[in-house]
């Protein structure tokens, strides 16, 4: 029996570090965005090249297992040389494979680094687009299921997934991407319907509302379903509807080194909180406290922490958590 399964990609990353990347900034009459530009025509030296996995799905398993959970991770995985380095990292973590290989190419991502350390991802989707729900095994046996984002052909098997845990009355926790995000409520509903925990970042909760203020996103969200409506928003904190007690964190300021798998890492370690028996207020300071642990490092994966130093990190550095709303 595991505590948790997760569901979602897995990738090998690279990240390419350049001295020739300048951030400028377009306006338009909506919005204003920021842009890394790379001047045309010319060659750019990389002045470090780092390897590391990611992928939604492989990220929140080593998250939950280096806390002491039992995980087992599904996804879809190629038949080559990056699925190999992919399942010998999660053997190492402990968290069983419950996932199918394909004749796809297994994921991979290549992440721009800006002067501001914030990134662009270079993202492709293969293998991952066709894990079927036929072919997962032993998905009864859980008490949660987490799944990140997937796209394509995968994106209903999310839905299918979402159903069998209701039916099964398995806890179901989702964390959408912008893709989906994009998509809007209605192109969701399978799902959110069926969650337990929603988490995803400001944008993203604009864009499944359609709502400007956080209040009211949180409102439009727990009236779709699930009872922790969660919206993380950078610097600017965590704000959390839990089951009607509305809450928001105010995180530390942080040398952001890299932020690849924050999201991630906040989200999964928030589920985790609740698995091991805690309240609402102890797995948001737990989830700000492993995302923050992992901004300071080059990887989805590096800085996530174990039980011993979350709760050192929890002891020096105390989290302020505010009531909002009435």
């Amino acid at each position: 029996m595991f505590d948790i399964i997760t569901v979602g990609s897995a990738t090998v990353d690279a990240f390419a570090y350049t001295e020739k990347s300048d951030l400028i900034s377009i306006r338009t009459e909506k919005e204003q965005k920021d842009f890394i530009a790379y001047p045309s025509g010319t060659k750019i030296l990389i002045k470090n090249l780092v390897f590391n996995t990611g992928g939604g799905g492989t990220n929140t398993a080593v998250a939950c297992s280096r806390l002491g959970l039992k995980v087992g991770y599904v996804g879809c995985l190629g038949n080559d040389d990056n699925s190999q380095i992919i399942l010998k990292e999660l053997k190492k973590e402990k968290i069983t494979f419950l996932g199918q290989k394909c004749s796809e190419k297994t994921d991979y991502s290549i992440i721009l680094d800006s002067i501001e350390h914030d990134r662009t991802i270079l993202n492709y989707k293969g293998s991952s687009t066709k894990l079927r729900f036929d072919k997962i095994k032993n998905l009864r046996q859980t008490k949660w299921i987490y799944s990140s984002s997937l796209v394509g052909n995968a994106f209903h098997t999310i839905e299918k997934i979402s159903e069998f845990a209701a039916r099964n009355k398995i806890k179901f926790a989702f964390n959408p991407s912008s893709y989906l995000a994009e998509r809007g409520a209605k192109y969701l509903n399978k799902i959110l319907k069926n969650t337990t925990v929603l988490v995803m970042n400001k944008e993203e909760a604009k864009d499944i509302t359609g709502r400007d203020k956080i209040e009211d996103m949180l409102s439009a969200l727990r009236k779709i379903g699930p009872k922790y409506a969660i919206i993380t928003d950078g610097k600017r904190g965590v704000y959390a509807d839990c089951d009607g007690k509305r809450m928001k964190v105010e995180p530390h300021k942080v040398k952001v080194v890299e932020a690849t798998g924050a999201g991630d890492a906040f989200a999964s370690t928030f589920v985790a909180a609740l698995i091991h028996g805690k309240d609402e207020r102890t797995a948001l300071q737990w989830g700000v406290a492993n995302a923050e642990s992992v901004l300071r490092g080059k990887g989805a994966k590096v800085g996530l922490l174990t039980m011993p130093k979350l709760k050192h990190h929890l002891g020096t550095y105390p989290f302020r958590i505010s009531k909002i709303g009435k």
